[in-house]
Order: structure tokens, then sequence, then C-alpha cells
């Protein structure tokens, strides 16, 4: 087994590496095939490695070699194989799988073909680092790779830059990457300080060893250790305030929205939550907090995709309303059934991004969903898919997150804390209704989309490839028990309490009238084209919604700009003319000291004794004056 977890962590590395070698080259096809099938190489030692930590219920746990010795630090290069990463590598490589081989079509005629598969590659390798190590020291190295490799894809297309800011001075791919990097940054330090409390406190950073020392602990420093790592995770899973990053990694191509913002990267905040949970399950108040705080991003992100006309910034607001509720689940201790909607999510939203890379691609990158309309007969097998994944989205039975979604809401019913639950039911109504907005105006109606654009639906093969996750979107949730089952030998076994049974088909109902009643709401105002309100479209609210809530600009006018003022001015009045003036000063001055020192080299004997004679007459000088002030 010791191997099987070696291939599944560097099988990715080895095809990043490969690609490398081909970075400067022009488009190679079995490039990507070769990084494709490693990936595949990786998902099915992921899958035995699963099935056998199914089947036997013991963890593997792997050291490769010692890291960090330095007094009584020891932190070794060790992996874990346990429920939960067993869990998530299994997810990860998975989808990576797919987009791998989605993007040998979508990246076709991109003359940085290769590069693109290295860095996708190179992500895949530091997120299993990330979900594999047994330490934390080993999961922040790979917090910080995928952070460096979310940078690289989502400004993957940097050159794109003077187009975009033609139509919008803010964003560009460079930008964005830019300010993924650094809002992560600022989170990452919240996430240090956490990692530092612990080490502090505890003198290791094995897993295992925090945990068992946690009830020696004061609840002060537990306290301190769960906001700061929760912090760490707000900036990595996008939640409010740091959440304005995910949306403008749309940025990006289509293929890293679906590998990193909808099924990976974004979903490591709720990862470590889910991994620290022994952390989190001793402090009430930072668990409530987070859970509040997710309920909250759910109803907020939701709100966003109301209105927005951007196909894959509406899948975005999504990512970020689904990851609120897994939050919410694992703030209310559900952390299991946080997990379950983690995986599940992955698959249907992953299958939305790769859908609208179709509609994207057929459209000549035209994303806004005005402008589309009648695709459904062009791009048969693309609605279906969007369609089933909105279907999950939705919470609509039997698909994944009929169950998954619901779990969680009725988790929030089950702790009592019914103004969640409420929140997260009015939620569940506006998904369905945004979900099935861009699904109508994307593919039913009459077209929208200019005489000169011929839509067309993808490759064959990259259609074969997303149908594992369709039929996952439709299946996953059936197997809610067995998981329930499997990890919950590892973590807490959350369970609905007697009175929720009783009311768990009045609660069932509840959510339902709202996804369909928002699916319905959805079909009557869009299934026969569109239909604009100009009165509406011009109220506060449509514009405070379509403006996310000026929050960006409140961002750019008070923090951005400023800063970059502040910025400019230490550079021109403190870094130039006093940094610089001095640096420079003192070498002038001694670049003028040497040259008139060069005068004392004549060559004549004589002159060099007379300047020895000074020299000795100064030092006994410095001498006696040392002597009397002593």
């Amino acid at each position: 087994m010791e191997n099987l977890v070696y291939i599944a962590l560097f099988a990715p590395f080895v095809g990043s590496m490969f690609a490398a070698l081909f970075g400067m080259s022009p488009k190679q096809t079995f490039v990507g095939i070769i990084a494709s099938s490693l990936l595949f190489i990786s998902f099915a030692a992921s899958a035995v490695l699963a099935f056998h930590v199914y089947t036997t219920g013991t963890a593997i746990h792997v050291t490769m070699m010692e890291w960090i010795s330095a007094g009584d630090l020891m932190i070794p290069f060790g992996f874990l194989v346990d429920q939960v990463s067993v869990t998530m590598m299994t997810v990860v490589t998975l989808v990576s799988t797919v987009v791998h081989i989605y993007s040998i079509g979508y990246m076709d005629h991109d003359k940085s073909f290769n590069r693109f598969f290295s860095y996708l590659s190179a992500f895949v390798f530091s997120m299993m680092i990330l979900v594999m190590s047994d330490n934390f020291a080993g999961l922040f190295i790979g917090w910080e790779g995928v952070g460096v490799c979310s940078w690289l894809l989502i400004g993957f297309w940097y050159h794109k830059e003077d187009v975009a800011r033609e139509k919008n001075p803010s964003i560009s791919p460079s930008w964005a990457a830019n300010e993924a990097f650094i809002v992560n940054r600022i989170a990452g330090l919240g996430m240090l300080i956490g990692i530092f409390i612990i080490y502090w406190n505890v003198g290791s950073l094995q897993y295992d060893v925090v945990f068992a020392d946690l009830p020696n602990l004061s609840s002060s420093v537990l306290n301190a250790a769960a906001l700061a790592l929760f912090i760490g995770a707000m900036g990595k899973s996008a939640q409010f305030p740091l959440h304005t990053w995910l949306t403008d990694a749309m940025e990006g191509p289509t293929p890293v929205s679906a590998l990193i913002h909808a099924a990976t990267m974004v979903t490591a905040g709720v990862f470590l939550i889910i991994r620290a949970n022994p952390i989190f399950s001793m402090t009430p108040e930072v668990s409530f907090f987070i859970a509040a705080l997710g309920t909250f991003v759910a109803f907020f992100a939701a709100s966003m995709a109301l209105v927005n006309r951007d196909l894959k910034r509406i899948i975005a607001f999504s990512t970020l309303s689904q990851l609120g509720y897994m939050f919410a689940a694992a703030g209310l201790g559900a952390y299991w059934i946080a997990l379950f909607h983690l995986a599940a999510h992955a698959f249907f939203k992953a299958l939305l991004f790769l859908g609208a890379g179709n509609v994207m691609h057929a459209m000549d990158d035209e994303l806004d969903i005005f402008k589309m309309g009648g695709l459904k007969k062009a791009m048969n097998w693309t609605y279906i898919y969007m369609g089933v994944a909105s279907l999950a989205l939705a919470g609509i039975p039997i698909f994944a997150g009929f169950f998954s979604k619901d779990a969680i809401i009725e988790t929030a019913f089950n702790e009592g804390t019914y103004v969640l639950w409420a929140i997260l039911v009015l939620t569940a109504g506006m998904t369905a209704f945004y979900s099935f907005r861009q699904v109508f105006l994307t593919f039913h109606g009459a077209k929208r989309y200019k005489d000169e654009i011929h839509p067309h639906e993808m490759y064959k093969f990259v259609l074969i490839a997303m149908a594992p996750l369709a039929i996952l979107a439709v299946i996953a949730g059936f197997f809610m028990g067995g998981f329930q089952t499997f990890v919950t030998k590892l973590l807490p076994n959350y369970e609905m309490s007697h009175h929720t049974h009783e009311l768990i088909v009045v609660l069932t109902a509840v959510v339902l009238v709202f996804a369909v009643g928002g699916i319905w709401l959805a079909y009557k105002k869009y299934a026969n084209g569109l239909k604009r309100d100009e009165k509406l479209e011009n109220s506060f609210l449509y514009k405070l919604l379509a403006n996310q809530y000026y929050i960006p600009q409140f961002y750019e006018e008070f923090i951005t700009k400023p800063y970059a003022m502040i910025s400019e001015k230490m550079w021109k009045d403190i870094d130039m003319k006093i940094v610089d003036a001095t640096v420079d000063g003192i070498a002038k001055f001694l670049y003028k000291s040497g040259d008139k020192a060069r005068a004392m080299q004549t060559g004549n004997l004589s002159n060099y004794l007379n300047w020895m004679a000074v020299g000795g007459v100064l030092l006994l000088i410095v001498a006696a004056i040392s002597a009397m002030l002593a």
C-alpha cells in the first residue's frame, strides 16, 4: 500500500515535469494525453486506497523522510491516508482526470497548450500534498502550492490584459490572478499564526500529537488557534469579506474554473475545518460563528447570482453559496455531512463549469446569457449535462444535491438554529431560480446572438469525458448512508434527533417547495426567451445586487487606491529622496574619495614614507587620547 500512496501523490508531479519539458515548444497533443493518463493512474491508486481503508477500517501512515529537525521541532515529510484524506484524494483525482481530458479539446488552439498542462498537473500535486499530509506544516506547504499554481492558472491568459481592460478597467487575467494571490496571502497570515499557536503550546505539528494534547490547553488558546485557522480557511474558500477574488478569477481558462474554483482549491478551507475538527469541537463559540458566517455567505452569494449576466460568474457565485452551506454544516458539528456535500458538489459544479466552457467555446467566448438563447438544438448534450447539474444544484430528488444539501438544512433545524434554517431554506429557492434562469436563457427561446456565430458541440471525446461527472451528479446521493458509516469511524457521527426524524417529511417538503418554486418561477419568466424589465433593472435593489453590494467598489476606493497612493508617495518621497539619496550619496562619497586617493599612488618611495609617517603620528595621537579617556 505504501507504493500506492507514492503513486497517487507523485503521478501528477511526473505529469507536470513531463509537460514542462515541452513548455516552450509548439502544441504537442501527446503532452496532454500523457498528463491525463498520469492523473488517471493517480485516481486509480486513490480508489484502491479508498477501498483498502473502507474494508479494513485502518489508516495508512507513510513517512517518506525526516524533513525539519531543529531542537525540539521534528517534522517528517509524512502522509496520512485515512477516511477523510482518501475521500479528498479520490474526488480531487477524479475531477482532475476529467478536467485534464476536457482541456485537450478546450485548449486545442492555444499556443501555450503544453505549459497549461504543466501548471494544471502541478496544481493537482500541490492539492494532494495538502490533503495527504499528516501534519499542519505539510498541509501549509500544499496550501501555498495551490496558491501559486492558482496564480499561474488564473493569469494564464495574461496577454489578454489590454482587451479585458477595454471592457472593464478593473478586471484582467493578470489583475485577477494578483487579487487572488494577495487576498490569500492575507488569510494565509492568519493560518500561520494558528499554526504557531499550536506549536508554541503543544510542541508538535503532527495531527495525532496535537489532537491528543488538546484537553491540556486552555479555552483561550483553543479559541485563538481555531479562529486563526478559520481566517486561513476564509481566504482559500472565499468567505466574506475575502470573497471578491473568486468571481474575478473567472478570467482564467474554464478548465481552471472547473478544477480550482469548484471542486478542489476552494474546498481546502472546508477540508481544514473538517481535518481539525477536534479543535473546533472544543470551541463552540468559534464554531457557531463559522456556521453563522457560512449561512450568511450562502444567502449573500445566491442573491448576487440572481441578477448576474455572466455565465461563469453565476456559477462562481453559486460556488460561494455552496461553500457557505458546507461551513454551516461544519460549524454546527456535522462534519461528515459537510464532507459529503463537498464531494457531491464537486461533481455537479465541475460539470456546470465544463458545460459553460462548451457554451463559451461555441459562442466565440461570449459569456453574457442575455446574448445567447436557442442553443438547445445545436448543443443538445451540453444542455443535458447542464440540466442534470442544475437539478443536482437545486436539490431536486433523486439528484446528489437533494441528499447532501437537505441534510445540511436539517442540521440547522436539528440544532435549534431556526434563523439559520430559514435562511438556508430561502437560499435553496434562490439557488433553484438562478440555476434554471441561466439554463433557460442559454438554451431556450429564440436566438439573441449575432448571425456570424455558429454554435456547435464540443469534440465527442470531451463530451464522453464529462459523462462520469453527470452520472455521479445523479447517483452520488444514494451512497450517503455508506459514506456516513465509512467516515464516522474517524469523524464525529452526527445524528438527527428523534424530534427532527418525526418532522423529516415536513422539513423535506418545505425545502422542495422552495426549490420547485424557484424552478417554476425561472421557467415562467425565461423559458420562452428574455423579457427585459427596465423598471426592475433600474431599481435600487437590482443595481445593488448587480454591483455585488458595491463591495468591490468599496475595496477599490478605500483600500486599493489609498494603498497605491501611499505606496507611490513612499516610493517618491522616502525611497527615492531619502533611501536612494542616502545610498547614492555614500556611493558618490566613496567614489570621489577613491578618486582623490589615487593621487597618493605616485610610485615614489619617498612619498610613501611620508604618508607612513603621517599615519604613524595619527596612530600615536589616537592612542594618547584613548589613554587619557581611560
